[in-house]
């Protein structure tokens, strides 16, 4: 056995609550490029750098997993939407300060093509309830913590549906392309455009 010497590096193994973070984010990332069924355990695994194995023996099925990264996307949303919330020094409109929270989670990546995913999946037996039961917990904090009214919750959940299109879409792709692709981003951005271009995930990108 080679003896450590203050040369060698220490290498810090990560905790099983950090390799299950770790194996969430690369779900979240695969999951929202390629759907539920489109994916397998194996994607996720290599997506985070981990082996297949690894992955059942953490989630058990890609029925949990799946579910897991729902859920962990939901958490992220509402901790985002309360902190945008909360901030009562941005004077700015609620509607104005929970939209760019919104848009600033595609820091997440896959974060909003999975919740996409996931509200298409209401037939699903395990899924489905477990995605209604989200939607609506989305709804309630628009109407009970950030006291919009039903017609102004409506549009702020058709808003952020419409980008979470475009983001699945990959219409970035098209942007400065097509003059009304260019003109979308320019009315759905007007702030946050150079972020939003950034980030959002080109269609060549493997997830």
């Amino acid at each position: 056995m080679t003896p450590r010497t203050s040369q060698t590096p220490i290498v810090k193994r990560m905790s099983s609550d950090e390799r299950r973070e770790q194996i969430l984010d690369g779900a979240l990332a695969v999951f929202g490029s390629k759907g539920y069924v489109g994916s397998t355990t194996d994607d996720v695994a290599k997506a985070a750098a981990v082996s297949q194995p690894y992955v059942v023996r953490l989630f058990g099925s890609k029925e949990n997993l799946f579910i897991a990264a729902m859920e962990r996307a939901l958490d992220e949303l509402m901790g985002a939407f309360r902190a945008a919330l909360a901030d009562t020094d941005d004077e700015r409109p609620v509607s104005r300060r929970l939209g760019d929270s919104y848009v600033g989670l595609l820091r997440v990546r896959g974060l909003h093509q999975t919740l996409s995913h996931c509200f298409l999946l209401g037939g699903h037996p395990v899924i489905g309830p477990a995605a209604r039961r989200g939607f609506a917990d989305v709804w309630r904090f628009l109407r009970e913590e950030a006291g919009f009214d039903a017609d102004t919750a409506r549009v702020f959940l058709a808003e952020g549906m419409l980008i979470t299109t475009m983001i699945g879409l990959r219409l970035v792709d098209d942007y400065a392309e097509d003059p009304s692709v260019t003109e979308l981003f320019l009315s759905c951005f007007p702030t946050d455009l150079t972020e939003v271009l950034e980030r959002a995930p080109r269609g060549d990108a493997p997830w």
